[in-house]
């Protein structure tokens, strides 16, 4: 996927396939995000930012490195989610075939709540980084703290939905209860964005 044009991406997320479809969204906005945090990062390393020069480096690094996390978190989701699609097609005529297939399927579906529920984790640090640059970005370039904290905020949600729509069909309790909690981070991480978003435009319309 981290090799296809947009226009290659948006092809495949129109056609009628399993994947990708929203799980790898999710993780693109993250991934915009991330990479949106960065730019402003580095449009605040210079002499005018100096008292801030390790915090910015430290900014710079870790949203690199979250941008290629949500990469990998988009290609495991379009992975996990054909998996699941994979067990609903196996044979059924047979108890033992019943049997193996059910626990395909619930395998499976674990599988496929693990990126959402991972991509939910990465947008707190997300939503952290765009906190930090608010008060010390360049001033210039503080709208694109915002577009990140609206990236973040859809990407979390968008993660939210994918994690509970595969809770349905997830029978172990210990599983459900993990990612119960992980969705449950996801209003708080909205309102987080929402704040910066907030601040931002409050800011520029002064």
């Amino acid at each position: 996927m981290r090799d296809q044009t947009v226009g290659e991406y948006l092809h495949d997320l129109a056609e009628r396939v399993p994947a990708p479809g929203g799980g790898a969204v999710a993780a693109l906005h993250a991934a915009q995000a991330a990479a949106l945090l960065a730019m402003v990062a580095r449009y605040s390393d210079g002499p005018d930012h100096a008292e801030h020069a390790e915090t910015i480096e430290a900014v710079v690094t870790e949203a690199d490195e979250a941008r290629a996390t949500a990469l990998r978190l988009a290609e495991e989701d379009a992975a996990a989610f054909t998996a699941v699609t994979d067990a609903y097609r196996l044979p059924k005529d047979s108890d033992e075939e019943k049997a193996r297939r059910s626990a395909a399927i619930a395998a499976a579906l674990i599988g496929a709540a693990a990126p959402p529920a991972a991509l939910i984790a990465l947008g707190d640090r997300l939503a952290g980084l765009a906190e930090t640059l608010l008060p010390i970005g360049n001033r210039n370039v503080i709208t694109d703290v915002a577009a990140a904290a609206d990236a973040v905020r859809a990407a979390v949600t968008t993660a939210r939905l994918n994690v509970v729509i595969n809770l349905t069909g997830i029978k172990d309790e210990r599983e459900r209860a993990r990612l119960t909690e992980r969705a449950g981070l996801t209003d708080d991480l909205a309102d987080r964005a929402e704040r910066v978003s907030a601040a931002v435009l409050q800011e520029i319309g002064e």
